[in-house]
């Protein structure tokens, strides 16, 4: 049985400021809720419609109750609020994705489960990107988001400190099949629809591209989630020749 103030807190935490206010995020769908208790972090509470669901701490809920506070369009079996871990300290070593401005949640949450894919070291967001533990960013990483430290902050601060070699995803860039890649470097990649911007681009020291092989070469971009692949994958190769 669900209560009406569980109900209240579980819709208000669709929104950043309810999310930070109080320490908790959403996580839908016995895959997602499932890596995400796999990996230790806090479970607050757990729903679950299944009859004889024997999860960690489950809380049995109708199917009607269950649609109410689901953010998916068709609600799952199951939703679980988990506490928000502890921020870990930045490393200096290893690859470091930088995001400047990606704004959307799908796009994020798939950049989540690629640098869990391909081992990157931490992920650095703009303070102005999505909110990682947006319930649509969740969703999307799968569970990934419980193994990738990440952080918000002012990045061009960060990149001052940093003494890291810095290669920005640019469209006139250096081929990134031709360009070596070490293992510690930092890696940003832009906004959907700006890329990179300007403040952001004064601190790159290795501008790279993908270039295009198509004969009809109409296409302006790639999606910022399917570059990321190409150049984390690029990375990983360059790291294990």
């Amino acid at each position: 049985m669900i209560s009406k103030g569980q109900i209240k807190l579980i819709t208000s935490l669709q929104q950043k400021k309810y999310r930070n206010k109080e320490g908790l995020f959403i996580a839908e769908g016995p895959k997602v809720i499932g890596e995400l208790l796999k990996e230790n972090l806090e479970l607050h509470i757990h729903f679950s419609s299944l009859e004889g669901d024997n999860m960690q701490g489950i809380c049995e809920i109708s199917e009607r109750n269950l649609q109410k506070i689901s953010c998916l369009t068709t609600a799952n079996t199951s939703l679980a609020l988990f506490k928000i871990p502890p921020s870990k300290p930045l490393q200096e070593v290893g690859l470091t994705l930088v995001l400047d401005a990606v704004r959307d949640p799908g796009n994020l949450g798939t950049i989540i489960r690629l640098c869990d894919w391909f081992g990157v070291t931490q992920l650095v967001c703009s303070l102005d990107t999505v909110d990682c533990y947006n319930p649509k960013v969740i969703q999307a990483t799968m569970g990934s988001i419980a193994r990738l430290p990440i952080h918000y902050l002012d990045i061009q601060a960060y990149l001052k400190q940093s003494r890291a070699p810095v290669y920005t995803a640019m469209m006139d860039g250096a081929n990134v099949y031709d360009t070596p890649l070490p293992s510690d470097a930092i890696l940003i990649m832009g906004n959907e629809a700006n890329g990179v911007s300007q403040k952001i681009q004064d601190f790159s020291t290795h501008p790279i591209s993908i270039p295009q092989f198509g004969a009809i070469q109409d296409t302006e971009s790639l999606n910022v989630a399917s570059a990321t692949a190409i150049l984390l994958s690029e990375f990983a190769r360059a790291t294990e020749m």
